[in-house]
């Protein structure tokens, strides 16, 4: 189905009229220093050019259906805070088209929200990034050496709880286990440290879920509330909702997977292929940020963050800052601990691509992707799901975040001075 939307068309300028300023993959593809996701180029259906049509986009969406082995993919762009394309190709299940309007999880996207709030309580004076952690968390390890920033930039060295074996076997058996953060937190701790405070990067579950429970003890609220006061109700994201459970509002845009066929010791000539639409968040994120939205909603984030609309001067350029590039360095035994590539350092909750500010949250069969370019003023949002071709026979991936793939290509199409991947601008 192609549905290219003219509702829910406005500007920036319209968008921030009464504005009152004041999420799980486990690695992105683009980390370290090489890129996994295929190159665009294959899906090009014309030479890029820097006034590519919405009907170019459409075709390349097409292309990637069969190319990726996609059950649903849902595109929506904007230049300027302007639809130029909003299409829903696929299904979400047997005979059920998918729609613009349906609803998916958004991961990591909230890690953005995350940060944004946490500057918007900065612009506020209410905190400062360097305070320490152990003014609101004193019983956390090493509470007196992490700071704010650093569990927003990811160098406060809590061991991600999503690289034990512990969380892992216990997730994989059962994946609608219901998940607390003091559990997910203890795990993280009972695994050890792989650096002090500071000293190197790893992409860590663990620091974001510790920062939204110091954000709780910094405003007395919880996570979910401050959120939608300091971020989603600001931006008008009235798609955007978090929820305890794992429920999601309809329409469902329903996810499918392989991902466990090898946990469950079914041989490679065995067929499995399960619905995981209703698999258990709650250990994605932060209490209070594990969230499900739509693609319009999508695409307004990453425009509204990409500009900075919420933050002052200087926290955007907080949150936008490449301090980290080159910055860490690979462990033994940490499989997220890495040195940061010049080209593709982390800010406060948001990946630095190149020239352009991306995420690219994936779970449960569920795949997603935004990314803006501050000098086109180009914002790309992608979701996906996939069908059982999109797994080997072990159940893993082919391509572990197809909608990467989608978004890449769509940005090598409309800002060819600067690919966001598969060129020098990017690792």
């Amino acid at each position: 189905m192609t549905s290219l939307m003219s509702t829910d068309r406005c500007s920036r300028r319209q968008m921030l009229t009464g504005m009152t300023l004041g999420a799980a993959a486990l690695m992105p593809p683009w980390a370290g220093t090489a890129v996994a996701t295929p190159s665009p180029a294959a899906l090009l259906v014309a030479p890029p050019t820097s006034g590519a049509s919405a009907k170019e986009i459409v075709a390349l969406v097409d292309a990637a259906i069969g190319e990726y082995h996609l059950k649903a993919a849902i595109v929506r762009v904007l230049i300027d805070g302007e639809e130029l394309v909003t299409i829903a190709r696929g299904e979400s299940m047997s005979g059920v088209p998918a729609t613009p309007e349906m609803h998916f999880r958004n991961g990591a996207i909230a890690i953005s929200y995350i940060s944004t709030a946490l500057l918007i309580l900065v612009d506020r004076g209410v905190v400062s990034l360097d305070d320490p952690l152990s003014t609101w968390l004193p019983d956390l390890p090493n509470a007196d050496n992490a700071t704010l920033r650093m569990l927003a930039n990811m160098t406060a060295g809590y061991t991600d709880y999503v690289t034990t074996d512990a969380f892992a076997a216990a997730n994989a058996a059962d994946p609608f286990r219901q998940w607390t953060p003091e559990e997910l937190i203890a795990i993280g701790l009972d695994a050890g440290r792989f650096f002090v405070p500071g000293e190197s990067w790893a992409y860590s579950h663990t620091d974001y879920v510790i920062l939204g429970l110091a954000i709780e003890r910094i405003t007395g609220e919880p996570l979910d509330q401050v959120l939608r006061d300091l971020v989603l109700d600001p931006l008008g994201l009235v798609n955007t909702a978090s929820f305890g459970t794992p429920e999601i509002p309809d329409p469902v845009l329903q996810a499918f997977t392989s991902e466990r066929k090898s946990v469950l010791e079914i041989p490679p000539e065995v067929r499995f292929y399960e619905e995981s639409t209703f698999w258990n968040p709650s250990w994605t994120i932060a209490r209070g940020a594990i969230q499900t939205t739509n693609i319009v909603d999508l695409a307004a984030s990453v425009d509204a963050i990409g500009e900075g609309v919420l933050l002052s001067p200087g926290s955007y350029r907080e949150q936008t800052s490449r301090t980290l590039a080159g910055f860490g360095s690979p462990i033994d035994g940490c499989a997220t601990c890495m040195s940061l590539s010049e080209q593709t350092p982390y800010g406060l909750g948001i990946w630095l691509v190149g020239d352009w500010l991306a995420q690219n949250p994936a779970f449960g069969g569920y795949a997603a992707f935004m990314a803006y370019f501050p000098a086109r003023k180009v914002a790309i949002a992608v979701s996906v799901t996939v069908n059982e071709e999109a797994f080997d026979d072990a159940g893993n991936f082919l391509v572990s975040n197809a909608s990467v793939a989608v978004g890449a290509a769509i940005a090598t199409l409309l800002a060819p001075e600067s690919p966001l991947v598969g060129s020098n601008r990017a690792p």
